[in-house]
């Protein structure tokens, strides 16, 4: 299984490498900020969740203890991080995936962090995270995280006028509108979390 998350923590640098280039390189091509470029870079969810995946992922493999490795391998935490990341791939694939049609290294990145990640991710989850620990009250926590986000691109947006996901733009949408979809959103994570939990406790089922 070692080599398993070793695997699956390389593609997830690999796929989160590749969009930082990608990122730097059209920067540096119009003469914008690079500084700019890794503030956009760690404004989309995607990203942000693909690196709590990889840091997960990364401690399941260092074998020293450490406050970081109790932290992010304590079994409601990768769950959080596991719900977090099936989102951002249902989501993308429902959402987002028809907007455009990426080529080259840019499909490369996407597919890692979009589909690929998702699923060793979950493989990861399922195989490696002790089981029945979880109970509904873990979601509570869990939303935090959705819900902080969804603050700062509404406030980075209102500063910057530029929005990460069509969604959530409030220059074309309108407030109104914005909330509306970002409770949907919200409903969808909270059932995958649901599906998680349940999960969580039928794995313990069939381990006895």
């Amino acid at each position: 299984m070692k080599r398993f998350i070793a695997a699956a923590a390389l593609a997830g640098w690999l796929g989160l490498a590749i969009q930082q280039y990608l990122i730097f390189q059209s920067r540096w091509e119009t003469g914008a900020s690079l500084l700019g470029g890794l503030v956009n870079f760690f404004s989309f969810f995607t990203v942000l969740t693909n690196t709590l995946a990889v840091v997960v992922l990364s401690y399941a493999l260092v074998p020293r203890d450490s406050w970081g490795k109790r932290l992010f391998l304590a079994p409601a935490v990768s769950s959080g991080v596991a719900v977090s990341i099936v989102f951002v791939s249902l989501a993308y694939n429902l959402l987002l995936r028809h907007l455009w049609t990426p080529e080259g290294f840019q499909f490369i990145a996407d597919e890692l962090l979009h589909d690929v990640m998702p699923l060793l991710f979950f493989v990861y989850w399922w195989r490696c995270v002790p089981k029945s620990t979880l109970r509904c009250a873990h979601i509570a926590g869990w939303v935090i995280y959705p819900l902080v986000y969804f603050g700062y691109v509404l406030l980075r947006g209102d500063l910057l006028g530029q929005y990460q996901y069509p969604f959530i733009d409030v220059g074309t949408l309108g407030y109104p509108q914005v909330f509306v979809n970002a409770a949907g959103i919200l409903v969808g994570f909270v059932l995958v979390a649901l599906v998680m939990v349940g999960l969580d406790k039928y794995a313990k089922t069939c381990a006895n």
